[in-house]
Parts: C-alpha cells; structure tokens; sequence
C-alpha cells in the first residue's frame, strides 16, 4: 500500500529532492511550504521528473490552524522536517527569526503530531551542532561545542527537544547533515537560492554563468592547508536517498520510544578552495574570485564520521564530488538560457 508521508519545507532544495526518491520508493509526499525561501519552481521540477501530481499545502508550520487543516484532511505515518531557516550568516544577523521559526514551528509540528497520533518523524538536523569540535572527523558521540551561529544553535535546541518528547512516545531519526551540493541529475531540480546565494556551490555556479561578478572566498588564514575552510561536500540526491532509508528503517523498528542520531556526509573534508579549483577542471570554466574577510558563524573545519549511517542504515553515497559539481553547473545552465 502507498503510504502518504509528510514533507515540512518539500518546495525547496534538500525537500524536493527527497520528494523524488520518496515517489521513485513507491511513498505519496505531500508537501507543506510557506514559500519564504522558494516558489513552485521545484515543485514543478519534481512534477516533470515523476510524471504525477505532487499534493502542495502552502503555509506557516507555525500556523496551528493551518496544521490542523493538513493533518485533518491528509492521513500519514510519519513526518519529515526540512522546513527551517538555513543561512549561518543571516543567522548571525537576525537571531531572534531564526530562534522563532526554527523552534516554533518544530514545537507546533510535533504539537500536531500528538495530537494525531503521528509516531514517526525524521528531522533535518545539522553538522553545526558540533560547534568547532576538538577533533576530526567527529562521529555522532562527539560532544556539543558551544554553536558559532545562532542556526547551529537552534539546531542543537531542536535535538533536545526531540530527545525529549521521544521519551512520550516519538520515533525519531535525527540525521546531521553536512554540506548538501549538486543538483537532480535530470537538472529539473537543484539548489534555488532567493537572492544573494548563502552556500558556496550556487555562488559558484552563478559566478560561472555571469550572474555574479566574482566569488568571494570568506577567508584564507584559517589553520588549513590552503587557509580556507574545510568542509563535507555530498551530493543531494544522496542525502534525499538516506531520508528515504531512515524511514525504511524506522517503520521496521517494533519500538515504541526511539531517538537516534546519524552523520550524513561522506567522510572526507574538502576546502573551499578545492571545490573552487576543481569545479574549474570538471566545467573548463574559470572562476572570477577574490579573497574575503571570514564570516561570522563559519566553523574552521570539519567532516564526518559516516560510518554509523552505513552500517545501521545500508546507506552510501553513489555520486562523486566531481559529478555534484557538474550536475549543479547543468541547473544553473538551464536557469541562466545557457547551452
């Protein structure tokens, strides 16, 4: 039977994407969005890819009243929570929006979920829980560091929280992510950032294709060996697979309190200036960039210790850096009219 899940956030990127394989696993997503960081653009994308309708409610997950309506009208098993403000840098500068809508509208959505007897929930956690943590790669014993932004911070808040209510009954997987890059293969979805782009891949592509003038790199005096941060590029068609897993996994599970927790990455740190030079080889196109002052927020270095996802979960990454970086690069030709 077609079981309907519900996916918070489905209209932007990692959501969409997930969207996909949920539909390619024989799922019926139905997708909630207040389309404050997207438009339909990717809805319709996913709709292309499919070949079938996608259900769409738009709206606040704050919005009790709105809530009610989707969980009254839709039945489903479990939930999944993309939808969060997401820019460590604008976090920075707005705290206070990121504080209220990340937390609230988790607390509203698992309000709802009580209220509805929903039991299983899988959340779009994040590798900033970690702060700048002692020693690399970290694996999900890795203690808490203090969070270098505010979004880190609601992160670490919303594990907590969830850790919590589990105890009353909840199922949920937690799944960290690390630096999600790349677009659908088809490059009918990909990364669609509203204005300035806030993570490197999109600054790149769009630098590339002449939207932007130059790239900055935000910093060149870390402790690296180029100077530049250091991060776990995947690609996103990966970490949409490991949702799918996670729920597979989590529907076969008898229990009924869980609250587990899963690194998603691919294990290996790659600079900024790496993904710079090498996405320069893999398109032939060279890059206008310049070297920035460092950003509030940014973490120095780190990368994952996947190994848990991998055993627990069967999961692994199928695609290469190399083709995340021309698949994002095939979406940003196709937006920007470019052969």
């Amino acid at each position: 039977m077609i079981k309907k899940i519900l996916v918070t956030g489905g209209a932007g990127y990692i959501g969409a994407h997930t969207v996909v394989e949920l539909v390619s696993a024989g799922y019926e997503p139905v997708i909630i969005d207040n389309l404050s960081a997207s438009d339909l653009t990717l809805v319709r994308g996913i709709e292309k890819i499919t070949g079938r309708p996608v259900a769409f409610y738009q709206g606040d997950c704050r919005n009790r009243a709105f809530l009610e309506e989707v969980f009254s009208k839709e039945k489903f098993p479990a939930v999944m929570h993309f939808a969060a403000l997401k820019s460590v840098g604008e976090s920075v500068q707005k705290p206070l929006e990121y504080y209220d809508n990340n937390i609230g509208s988790l607390v509203a959505l698992l309000d709802m979920m009580g209220k509805y007897r929903v039991t299983d929930f899988i959340f779009s956690s994040s590798c900033t829980v970690y702060g700048q943590p002692d020693a690399i790669p970290v694996t999900e014993e890795t203690p808490f560091k203090k969070a270098e932004s505010p979004y880190g911070a609601t992160k670490q808040m919303c594990e907590r929280i969830l850790e919590d209510v589990s105890k009353n009954g909840l199922r949920v997987l937690s799944l960290r992510y690390f630096n999600p890059i790349g677009a659908h293969p088809s490059a009918q979805i990909g990364e669609l950032p509203i204005g300035t782009p806030n993570n490197l891949v999109p600054f790149v592509t769009q630098t590339a294709a002449g939207v932007r003038p130059e790239l900055v790199v935000f910093g060149n005096d870390y402790n690296t060996p180029d100077g530049s941060c250091i991060r776990d590029f995947i690609h996103v068609v990966d970490v949409a697979r490991a949702h799918v897993d996670a729920l597979q996994y989590l529907q076969q599970k008898k229990e009924n309190r869980i609250y587990e927790v899963f690194n998603l990455g691919v294990g290996k740190g790659m600079s900024v200036l790496e993904i710079v030079n090498l996405f320069q080889q893999v398109t032939g196109v060279q890059l206008r960039y310049r070297i920035g002052n460092r950003r509030p927020g940014d973490v120095e270095k780190i990368y994952a210790d996947p190994s848990r996802i991998m055993k627990e979960l069967g999961w692994k990454p199928v695609y290469t850096i190399e083709q995340a970086l021309l698949h994002a690069w095939q979406w940003q030709k196709k937006l920007s009219g470019l052969s």
